[in-house]
């Protein structure tokens, strides 16, 4: 068995680019989510260890030093990060010239031979699951006899065949076995969830087609897969059990709440554990299942709403409606859920007035808290093969800046890169400057020592953030008048 490590790498500072992240980037809060994807192998291979450099401050050199001690590293890597990822690789193989090194997540499954040919560094990349993939090749068992694996023979790129989706997710591992071993759980932090947390899977897959969402189109697949119900509550227990100091668990689910039959049966089976849960959900979730939710300790939802704008939720195959949205956002206010909302500015369609219209409906529906991300065509995803159809996108055009930090990728007609940029920071100042808002986040703060301390690092990080948004605002323009002048002589 190789001395195997599972490795979410450094990058830019603050950055969360891999094996949970669904939207890889530097936030306006610090935010780290767990590596759920790399601890599942993480406990398939004995002896490895998972290193979680950006939450636990590992730095470049650090991790150089520390992969010096293993025969085989399994680097879970981003479109945004994949070239510190590829610098990361160059050192650890210059360190240790017999080390072997795979890349695994999103962009090296829709992107294997050109990721293979950025660096020699690279041994091979597994595609789609990688759990037993990378196991396999840990054991000892030869490239040649691993499905779902590309690597370069001869000076050409060999693509194995597909692996198969794995359906009993009851066999894997538990992560939390591995999060008590190799993690420090304090180190995670999310804004809308209780502090500590931990987060794992109760399924794999969402059925759901929206056009712009990378794990779906890419890893985890539409095919919807569940965990038993007994098999979620024995890893509830035994989260409880190793973390006594744990205020919440958040089931990372691309859906959650997706059939009510078995949502109705988890409830019943966590209800006694009495403890406090959060989890993803459409909008379909209908009132019987948000109560049953309730009842079990489920304290917040994270929803997709994404734009305010019907026609915009057709282009983007979210199947839902504003209308919906807005009769779910009643049940979970009756109910006393509370719903932390994702919105997207610069989605295909969009206009300054959809832009006026997702502000507005956003302010109606009054999410506890509610996060604005750039739109991003990341490459394996519907929306991306039409913006490069459409002439909206190629290459040239940065996902993200020289801290990972988003910038406006897609070119809309009749809106410029800097007119998108500003509409996000108008959209967090409309939303979160208004009296209800701002009484809600005193009171928090008034009651709770700890909530009032992380306010502040987080008002401190947003205003930030928001100075070097500006910042960039200011360079478009600059930059448009100055091609306006140029034209004009």
């Amino acid at each position: 068995m190789m001395r195997t490590l599972l490795l979410n790498p450094p990058s830019f500072e603050g950055f969360d680019g891999g094996a949970s992240s669904r939207w890889p980037a530097t936030r306006e809060i610090a935010s780290f989510w767990y590596p759920v994807w790399l601890a599942y192998p993480a406990g398939l291979i004995p002896k490895s260890r998972l290193l979680d450099a950006p939450p636990h401050g590992v730095s470049v050199n650090q991790t150089v030093e520390i992969a010096k001690d293993y025969d085989f590293v399994v680097l879970f890597t981003s479109t945004p990060g994949f070239k510190n990822d590829v610098r990361l690789a160059e050192m650890m193989k210059a360190a240790k010239p017999d080390i072997k090194i795979c890349f695994v997540g999103p962009h090296v499954t829709v992107r294997p031979e050109e990721s293979l040919r950025a660096s020699a560094a690279i041994d091979f990349v597994a595609r789609k699951e990688f759990d037993y993939t990378v196991a396999e090749y840990a054991e000892g068992r030869p490239l040649s006899e691993i499905d779902g694996v590309s690597y370069i023979k001869d000076g050409h790129v060999v693509h194995n065949p597909d692996r198969k989706p794995l359906h009993d997710l009851d066999k894997l591992p538990f992560v939390v076995d591995i999060y008590k071993r190799d993690l420090d759980i304090t180190k995670y932090n999310v804004p809308f969830l209780l502090h500590p947390y931990i987060a794992f899977y109760t399924e794999r897959g969402c059925p759901a087609l929206c056009t712009f969402c990378l794990w779906p189109q890419t890893i985890s697949g539409h095919p919807w897969r569940t965990r038993s119900a007994d098999n979620v509550v024995e890893e509830v227990r035994r989260a409880l059990e190793y973390f006594p100091n744990l205020k919440e668990i958040f089931f990372d689910d691309d859906t959650f709440a997706w059939r009510k039959s078995r949502v109705l049966e988890l409830c019943e089976k966590l209800k006694p554990l009495k403890f406090t849960w959060s989890c993803t959900s459409r909008v379909h979730t209908d009132y019987e299942t948000l109560k049953a939710m309730k009842e079990a300790g489920c304290r917040l939802l994270i929803v997709g709403f994404e734009s305010g704008d019907d026609q915009i939720l057709k282009n983007i195959k979210k199947g839902a409606t504003t209308e919906q949205a807005r009769h779910f956002m009643k049940n979970c206010k009756k109910l006393g859920i509370l719903v932390h909302g994702d919105f997207i500015i610069g989605l295909p369609g969009e206009t300054k007035e959809s832009i006026e219209r997702t502000i507005r409906f956003a302010k109606e529906l009054d999410c506890e808290t509610i996060q604005v991300s750039i739109a991003h065509a990341y490459p394996g995803t519907e929306m991306y093969e039409q913006m490069v159809q459409m002439g909206f996108l190629d290459d040239s055009d940065e996902m993200a800046d020289e801290q990972g930090h988003q910038l406006p990728q897609v070119r809309i007609p009749g809106l410029s890169k800097a007119e998108v940029m500003q509409s996000v920071e108008r959209f967090y100042d409309e939303y979160y400057f208004r009296p209800r808002v701002i009484a809600r986040i005193v009171s928090r703060a008034i009651f709770d020592g700890q909530e009032r301390r992380r306010l502040y690092n987080e008002a401190r990080q947003f205003l930030q953030l928001r100075s070097k948004r500006k910042g960039y605002v200011r360079q478009q323009i600059q930059a448009q008048q100055l091609g306006s002048s140029h034209k004009g002589v």
